[in-house]
């Protein structure tokens, strides 16, 4: 296997997000004129992002522990 990513978690998972909400707010939901795949994968990224756990419990222990 390779080295380990240089991002902890964390900043990968809010960078995934920013992407995400680029992505949105670029396509704006108007899937009907994307190529087939590609809205294949559009779908598959919403259905995605509803699945993920939240970033906020894991930030709100951080500080806790941090306290």
């Amino acid at each position: 296997m390779g080295e380990p990513h240089p991002i902890a978690p964390e900043h990968a998972r809010a960078i995934c997000e920013e992407i995400g909400e680029r992505l949105r707010h670029a396509l704006r939901g108007d899937y009907a004129d994307l190529p087939p795949r590609l809205q294949e994968l559009m779908n598959a990224l919403a259905l995605q992002d509803h699945e993920a756990p939240s970033a906020a419990p894991v930030m709100a222990r951080a500080l806790v522990v941090a306290a």
